[in-house]
């Protein structure tokens, strides 16, 4: 395996370690925030600390110190994609970042996702988008840890029959009043409806169904604030049979299901301002905005 180019550089595969490197305050940063949301590109580090760090390629350097200071790590799943050598670098947390941030007592448990690891990725992708645009605009995202703390519960909500885990929890503040988001993002990897017991997509709206027909999120999750179930998926005739089966159902809680569709190699490589700035689809005739103040 390559370990160098043919000048000694460093590769995908290896980089030359270095001591002594201590992360500085925007790096803590960026820690912090893959932290919070999961493994993310460069390109969204630099986004984040962009209005007061313009220089891209200093931000890149500095994620390259980073990793050879053994604290980021390049997940080896982003190789399986076409022309990954000219895509933006998804980094990750080491051992050593989580316990510096621990010792500088900074360390939060936070809630990441969970299962096949392009499934969180692209979650990551999506709380990240929506944390860094909301900043912009001066609405602050809470995350799923500092919810389930006040009360000490976890994120699976306990139903009738079985329990219903959503991708992601978050809410967010837009200056004292407060909306919260429960979130699905879609990779077209299950069924529409499925008369097994699999899990299909049908099956998956009924479960929200019956939480916000019941308020099981504020019963569970100990809210006062509104929810809304966000349903990401990365194809648009995809999203078109979901509104269908949705509208099928019937249901008056249907209106607290929104859905958008997204690019996913737009998503992967940048942040996407649309989450927040965009419409939202709903069964009802009103579109949903993100950045639209809670009624």
């Amino acid at each position: 395996m390559k370990q160098t180019d043919s000048l000694g550089r460093s590769t995908f595969h290896h980089i030359a370690p270095q001591t002594g490197v201590r992360p500085t305050n925007r790096e803590i940063l960026w820690l912090k925030h893959i932290e919070r949301h999961g493994p993310l590109s460069s390109q969204y580090l630099y986004e984040l600390t962009r209005d007061t760090h313009r220089c891209k390629d200093t931000a890149l350097r500095q994620m390259q110190k980073l990793r050879a200071g053994g604290f980021l790590r390049l997940p080896q799943q982003q190789r399986a994609t076409e022309h990954s050598d000219f895509n933006p670098y998804v980094y990750d947390l080491t051992k050593a970042a989580k316990e510096h941030l621990f010792d500088l007592g900074l360390a939060e448990p936070t809630v990441r996702p969970t299962g096949h690891w392009w499934h969180g990725f692209a979650t990551s992708c999506v709380t990240s988008s929506i944390d860094i645009t909301a900043a912009q605009r001066r609405v602050r995202y809470i995350p799923a840890h500092t919810i389930l703390t006040k009360r000490g519960v976890t994120l699976e909500i306990p139903m009738k029959r079985g329990k219903l885990i959503p991708d992601q929890l978050f809410a967010l503040d837009y200056g004292g009043s407060f909306r919260a988001f429960m979130l699905e993002v879609d990779r077209g990897t299950e069924p529409i409806k499925s008369t097994a017991a699999r899990k299909s997509l049908g099956r998956s709206i009924d479960q929200y169904l019956e939480v916000l027909e019941r308020q099981l999120q504020k019963s569970h999750y100990g809210l006062k604030a509104n929810m809304l179930v966000l349903w990401l998926f990365t194809s648009r005739s995809r999203q078109a049979k979901f509104l269908d089966v949705l509208k099928e159902k019937s249901h008056p809680a249907g209106r607290a299901i929104v859905s958008q569709a997204v690019n996913p190699v737009r998503l992967y490589k940048n942040v996407n301002a649309e989450l927040v700035l965009g419409d939202w689809a709903s069964i009802g005739s009103k579109l949903f905005q993100m950045i639209d103040l809670p009624s």
